[in-house]
């Protein structure tokens, strides 16, 4: 049929070999300070997949990654896969503890990482001291992608040492072997369980959603410059940067995200679709000094997930940008909906998209598991190609994961209106019990957003011997305004439910937030509330 869109399906390996044959001389990659072509890339691959090769890694062996956003970063998650390796990416903000754990449970027979002056740590270090608390025995190599050996870590030119001479022959036959659904990254993620779990993501998983948004829905008329604020060890910037490599564009990002530089970035390379996703990124961008609309003019998308206040904003202030929202988590490669080319400004502002093609999608009642009318707030399960195939070493993690149907069940609570658009409405954990009546912590946080003070808000629950539990709000001003939390709570009483105001409000600085990857950790803030508490 025409105009069709065809299902096309790949190895990551062979995204980027084919990427750099159709544009050998254009960036792959670009940060403020340094970037690469795609015909070096696939060079500097290969020579670490030799080196991987010719040390005794082997197909389906894993191998961690502890690099921040680097060309070496890229280098090494091709090199990986392109061997028909396991890539295991490492949160940067990960402590000794976690680290250890993620190391020795992911099985990992070689560690990539860095000693560089622009890293965030000095991981090194910090490794030596994950790796003396937890016995990691699979582990045989410890490699410096950037810095020199160390007696412990050994440099890359070292360890490359004689493997110059094995032939590109022997990486294309292992390259051949790879399956669409054999296994191609392990993401850990935390949640309510004690220790992070590694979701086991396959090539298809990883390639085809975002390739295809890539080529179909997104593509620019000319190169398509795409720019992510975050980690590439996150899914929210490895599934753009993955999409970018399907159609041979080029991406930008930085080490870490820092507003001035990532606009300056964008500024001078022409950016043509962004990803900040988050509130305090893309309030970053738009608080700006050196934030000037008129130099973007090429930006012709904009993905975010935000308050209907904050979507609404940048809409007003980019409007011959497409902002686009979506839903999206690691167990699903990343996005599972968007919003469709032709929704209103409203839709775009108040709802989260709707299914991607090829996925499918049910609202269900959490504690029954039955299907649920539209317009009925209820727990999101997933289906499709894009789903993780198990926590890794988890049977048990995975069983409670999947229905015996194989629907993910996601913890993430939405509404499907009937014109199919689903709305957030936070994670089944964030459901907060106030007196026998269900409080969607989003909810809150959305509706103290309108106050012309408040910049960020997150709720939790705070137990209570009357109501079971009531809410709690950690509340961030923007710059220069001032607000009691007496006048916030005033906001809201008589505009919400009575037991959905907040109780208290405790206020928070930019750099007070407990930050997971990407997000506001709302575990740490419900531990910084009993400490507040004295429980």
């Amino acid at each position: 049929m025409k105009g069709s869109v065809f299902t096309e399906v790949s190895t990551l390996g062979d995204l980027l070999l084919r990427a750099a044959e159709a544009c050998p001389t254009r960036d792959a990659l670009v940060l403020p300070d340094e970037r690469i072509g795609y015909a070096v890339l696939v060079e500097r691959a290969l020579a670490v997949a030799k080196a991987l090769i010719a040390k005794g890694v082997k197909r389906g062996d894993h191998v961690a990654i502890l690099i921040p956003n680097s060309c070496e970063y890229a280098v090494s998650l091709f090199a990986i896969t392109l061997t028909g390796a396991v890539a295991v990416p490492l949160n940067a903000r990960h402590k000794a503890t976690e680290l250890g754990y993620i190391i020795r449970d992911a099985q990992a027979v070689a560690l990539l990482t860095s000693r560089h002056a622009s890293d965030p740590v000095d991981f090194p270090t910090v490794l030596r001291e994950a790796l003396d608390a937890e016995a990691a025995p699979h582990l045989r190599y410890r490699v410096l992608m950037r810095g020199e050996d160390d007696g412990e870590f050994e440099s890359f030119s070292s360890f490359a040492r004689g493997s110059e001479h094995l032939p590109i022959a022997a990486i294309e036959a292992l390259r051949r072997q790879v399956r669409v659904r054999d296994p191609a990254i392990i993401i850990y993620t935390s949640g309510t369980t004690a220790h992070p779990k590694g979701c086991v993501l396959c090539h298809e998983a990883i390639t085809r959603g975002p390739v295809e948004r890539s080529r179909y829905r997104l593509k620019a008329p000319g190169r398509d410059v795409v720019w992510g604020a975050g980690p590439l060890f996150h899914i929210g910037t490895l599934a753009p940067f993955i999409g970018t490599i399907g159609v041979a564009g080029t991406f930008l990002t930085d080490s870490h995200f820092e507003p001035g530089r990532s606009l300056a970035l964008m500024y001078r390379e022409g950016v043509t679709l962004a990803w900040p996703w988050f509130p305090a990124i893309v309030q970053g961008l738009l608080g700006h000094r050196d934030f000037d609309p008129a130099r973007l003019g090429s930006l012709n998308q904009l993905f975010i997930i935000a308050p209907p206040t904050l979507v609404d904003a940048v809409q007003s202030v980019l409007p011959h940008t497409e902002v686009i929202q979506g839903c999206g988590m690691t167990e699903t490669a990343g996005l599972f909906a968007m919003c469709d080319p032709d929704e209103s400004r409203e839709s775009r502002s108040t709802t989260h998209g709707k299914p991607c093609p090829g996925v499918e999608v049910r609202i269900v009642d959490p504690e029954t598991g039955d299907d649920l009318p539209d317009g009925t707030m209820g727990e999101i399960l997933v289906r499709g190609f894009n789903v993780m195939d198990e926590y890794w070493a988890a049977p048990g993690k995975t069983a409670e994961a999947f229905t015996p149907d194989g629907w993910l069940r996601t913890g993430d609570l939405y509404t499907r209106l009937p014109g199919g658009s689903l709305v957030f409405g936070g994670r089944h954990k964030d459901m907060l019990k106030v007196g026998g009546e269900n409080v969607a912590a989003i909810e809150v946080e959305a509706f103290l957003c309108t106050h012309p003070a408040v910049r960020t808000a997150e709720v939790v629950g705070r137990p209570d011997p009357r109501l079971d539990e009531v809410p709690v709000a950690f509340v961030e001003l923007e710059a220069g305004t001032q607000a009691s939390e007496e006048a916030l709570i005033a906001h809201c009483r008589g505009r919400i439910a009575s037991y959905k105001v907040p109780r208290a409000i405790y206020f928070m600085q930019a750099a007070d937030w407990p930050m997971s990857a990407t997000k506001i950790d709302k575990r740490a803030l419900r531990e910084r509330l009993k400490q507040a508490d004295g429980s």
